[in-house]
């Protein structure tokens, strides 16, 4: 493969923000992995975009599962021997119109396991094909729910803390991590997908246009940021 071609790899990219996210990559010359759990589902998306003579490949891979993402970042590295962008979109909301320790606890554990857990084991699996050639760029799509100002209001607890600790992640791997790799975590605002509801009055190209100029930043461009609409908020 070209070393001129990036390559970039999206969570949860079968549907929603994470299919248009695939597509725009694409559109931009990026050679596209999309990721999902469900094989049937993934390779329809997958299939769909190729009629478009995109450039796009799937692996299956569970956020949910280690295995599954340690498999996963095998097989990348043994078809393409590089990542440019990982863009951590894929999650989960399970809320139940309860107070956070009156909710199933189960309910909290498995946001937790998707939303912040499986974006780090992704990021662990995947980071060392980006510190190999000293680049990379990782976006954690995250909501304006992990605001530590959010914590002061009741209600959607689970999804608040899962999306607060990604913030977090990103801010403290900004830090550590060595090279020009930068990671920064995006709110896109409510948007009609599955999750969101019709009701949402962003699309998924509005908000996918919100996160993907991260994926092209230069070098002295930000890291460790939170971003809505390509302007800093606070965490």
């Amino acid at each position: 493969m070209s070393k001129d071609i990036k390559v970039a790899l999206v969570t949860g990219g079968n549907r929603g923000i994470g299919f248009e996210l695939v597509k725009q990559l694409a559109l931009n010359g990026f050679k596209v992995i999309l990721t999902s759990r469900d094989s049937e589902k993934g390779y329809d998306a997958t299939q769909k975009l190729k009629e478009l003579n995109l450039d796009i490949s799937f692996v299956v891979m569970d956020l949910d599962n280690q295995e599954s993402i340690r498999q996963a970042a095998i097989t990348v590295n043994e078809q393409y021997g590089r990542l440019d962008v990982l863009i951590n979109n894929a999650g989960v909301y399970l809320e139940e119109n309860k107070k956070l320790v009156d909710m199933d606890p189960s309910i909290l554990e498995r946001t937790m396991a998707t939303n912040f857990f499986g974006a780090y084991h992704v990021i662990r699996s995947f980071i060392p094909l980006m510190e190999q050639q000293g680049y990379g760029r990782i976006i954690n799509v995250s909501s304006e729910y992990g605001a530590m100002s959010e914590m002061s209001y009741p209600g959607v607890g689970a999804y608040k803390l899962s999306k607060l600790a990604l913030n977090g992640l990103t801010r403290l791997l900004a830090a550590e991590i060595n090279g020009d790799i930068k990671i920064n975590a995006v709110d896109p605002r409510w948007v009609s997908t599955d999750m969101g509801g019709p009701s949402a009055p962003r699309t998924p190209k509005q908000a996918a246009e919100s996160i993907l100029w991260l994926s092209t930043i230069g070098p002295e461009g930000p890291n460790g940021e939170f971003f809505r609409d390509g302007k800093r908020i606070n965490w």
